[in-house]
Parts: C-alpha cells; sequence; structure tokens
C-alpha cells in the first residue's frame, strides 16, 4: 500500500518525543522472541515482555532479539530506555512512515529500514518498516508484521550453516540488511517484467487502461525511490564510522551490500526514465491515430470541396444555362464530378499526403 505522510496528522501539535504509533496496526499482538547464540550453543525463547530479554544482554555470546508488531508503545518505551535511546530516536521507530535513516549513540547504532513485497496479483506494492539496532553483542529487529522476513537467517543458525555462528552481532546485522536489500532485487525484477509488458502491449494497440497502468507504475516507483534513495547513506555509515561495533572483516561484507544499493538506485532511476518513455510512446501513438483520423478527414473533405462547388452551380434555379435543356447534360456534370474526385485522390497520393 503506498501512503505519504497521511499518518503525521496525529502528532500534530504534540511535543518533539512523544511516543505516538504512526501508520496501521498489523497485527493483534506483539510478539517477542530471542535467540541466544554462540558456536557450540544456541537457546531459542519466546517473551510476554522485553524486559525479559534483557538480562541475556548481559551474558557472551550473540543476543537476536525479535520483536514482530510495532502499536505497543511501551515496548519501544522500556527498550529505549534500556538502551539510553534518545526519545526523538524512540518517536522515529514508532513512526512507520518515516524515511530510512541510521542514527547511533555510546551504545548502540539504530539503522530504520524499508522491507517491500510486490504482490503480482493484485499489483500491490506492500510496504513495512524495519528497525535493526546493533549493539556489542546484541541485535535488535523490529517488525511491523507477524510475518518473519528473517526465517531464513533463523534456519542458517540453528543449522550452523555458513560463519553465522562463529561470528559476532555485526555479521548478524549484515546478514539482516543484506535480506532486504535482496528483497529489493526481487521487487524491482518483478516490476521490470511488468514494465516490459505494458511497453509491449503499448506497441500493438492503444489500451485505454494503459495510461492509468502508466501512472499507477509511475507512483510505485517513485515510493521506492524515496524508500531506498537514503539506503546508500546508511550502508556507508556503517562501513566509513568507527563506531567499534563493526569489525574490519564485516565492513568488507558491508561494502558488498552497499555496491548492491548502488546498483538498485541505478535501477529505479531507469524504470523512471523507461516509465517516462513509455508514457511518451503512448501518448504519441495517440497523436499519430488522431492525425491519421484527421487526415483522412480532410482529404474526404477537400475532395467534396469541387464537388459541392459544381452541385451548388447547377442547382442554381436559373431559367437560361446552357446545359440545361441539354440530353446529356445530366451524366455529363457527373462523369465531371467523378473525373475531378479521381483526380484529387491520384494528387493526393502522388503528394503521399495519404
Amino acid at each position: 500500500m503506498i501512503k505519504f505522510g497521511r499518518g503525521r496528522v496525529k502528532k500534530a501539535g504534540m511535543l518533539p518525543g512523544a511516543l505516538v504509533h504512526v501508520g496501521e496496526q498489523k497485527v493483534d499482538r506483539v510478539r517477542i522472541s530471542l535467540t541466544h547464540y554462540s558456536e557450540n550453543r544456541l537457546v531459542e525463547e519466546e517473551f510476554g515482555d522485553i524486559k525479559s530479554c534483557f538480562p541475556y544482554l548481559e551474558m557472551d555470546g550473540v543476543n537476536w532479539i525479535s520483536v514482530r508488531g510495532l502499536h505497543d508503545i511501551e515496548v519501544i518505551r522500556e527498550l529505549g530506555n534500556y538502551l539510553d535511546l534518545h526519545p526523538l530516536l524512540q518517536e522515529d521507530l514508532l513512526n512507520t512512515e518515516l524515511r530510512p535513516k541510521v542514527d547511533a549513540n555510546e551504545r548502540c547504532i539504530v539503522c530504520i529500514m524499508k522491507s517491500f513485497t510486490l504482490n503480482q496479483e493484485h499489483d500491490v506494492l506492500k510496504e513495512e518498516q524495519v528497525s535493526i539496532i546493533l549493539g556489542d553483542n546484541f541485535v535488535i529487529s523490529l517488525e511491523e508484521d507477524a510475518e518473519d522476513l528473517f526465517i531464513l537467517i533463523r534456519e542458517r543458525i540453528r543449522n550452523n550453516r555458513g560463519k553465522i555462528r562463529k561470528s559476532g552481532a555485526d555479521y548478524l546485522a549484515y546478514a539482516l540488511i543484506d535480506t532486504l536489500v535482496d528483497q529489493y532485487f526481487e521487487v524491482l525484477d518483478v516490476l521490470g517484467e511488468q514494465l516490459q509488458d505494458l511497453e509491449d502491449r503499448l506497441a500493438s494497440d492503444q489500451d485505454e487502461e494503459a495510461i492509468k497502468k502508466i501512472h499507477y507504475k509511475k507512483k510505485q516507483v517513485i515510493f521506492l525511490r524515496r524508500s531506498i534513495w537514503p539506503l546508500r547513506g546508511i550502508i556507508n555509515y556503517f562501513v566509513k564510522e568507527d563506531t567499534g561495533l563493526i569489525k574490519p572483516d564485516t565492513v568488507i561484507y558491508l561494502r558488498d551490500v552497499y555496491d548492491h544499493t548502488v546498483e538498485i538506485v541505478e535501477t529505479i532511476e531507469i524504470y523512471r526514465e523507461n516509465l517516462s518513455g513509455i508514457l511518451d510512446i503512448y501518448l504519441t501513438s495517440v497523436n499519430n491515430r488522431m492525425n491519421e483520423v484527421m487526415k483522412v478527414l480532410t482529404v474526404i473533405a477537400t475532395i467534396f470541396i469541387p464537388l459541392t462547388f459544381i452541385a451548388g452551380v447547377y442547382g442554381m434555379n436559373f431559367i437560361y444555362m446552357p446545359e440545361l435543356h441539354w440530353q446529356w447534360a445530366y451524366p455529363a456534370v457527373l462523369a465531371i464530378m467523378a473525373s475531378v474526385g479521381v483526380l484529387m485522390i491520384f494528387y493526393f497520393r502522388r503528394k503521399k499526403w495519404f
């Protein structure tokens, strides 16, 4: 669903840092789970409140707290108090219409991103805000929906595949960010196929619904650009800033993600240009079709102008007209009119006017 800041009206006139959930409530109950792991140990638990997870953050190993559902203000307040997050940053975590951003304090880095899925059947672009908080030995992910976006990461942890169980919290944060970026590629692939189909349709026929489709696709691309464009700065912050939370080995992987974000932004820009080109093609084809119709009508009208003149002359009610009493006058006039029409058609064809 495409939104453009409608929910911000709820915050009008309130104090800065006031905690208000802005957006759609997508779950009935907030689900909080904890994954505590090291190379040789794995613990997975679910909790009814966020405070129960905090003792694990003092333990050795990597701790991943997953919060699915953002409408519970108390969860964000308790989390913000524990991590010393500024009230304005806590406010941003609850604002699901916020542009992606990154912020940090002495204890953690807070990264706010977007997740996108494109429903091909209904052609609906679904957006979800995902916040990732990275600390020294923990990662906290905040998602709007109940659906687990990072199920594949959980499978890698459970099955001890790759280097995720051998690495720290920074590598886990990289894996979560990389998963979101990979989703962007999936959305762009589907969107690219839809744009190609739309262009092919316009090339073969002037579909009356095409103009609505073009504008809708343009709206989707603009929305994607608005949400993904800041991602380069976010990843660049992880790569360039010396926060002490990102190890040199993980920086290499984050640089790869940065390259992917640049590719995604370039692809979105190409799609914007393609949509403008498709719209120009559509408008040009409509104008050309109208011009062809007008040209045919103009030729027909031009042919009938001299014929109308001849018919008008012989339609005058004068008594003394030399041809009126001639036996072959009627067929002769018809022959002259037919000859004039044929000669004009031949002249127009020779001039390639139609």
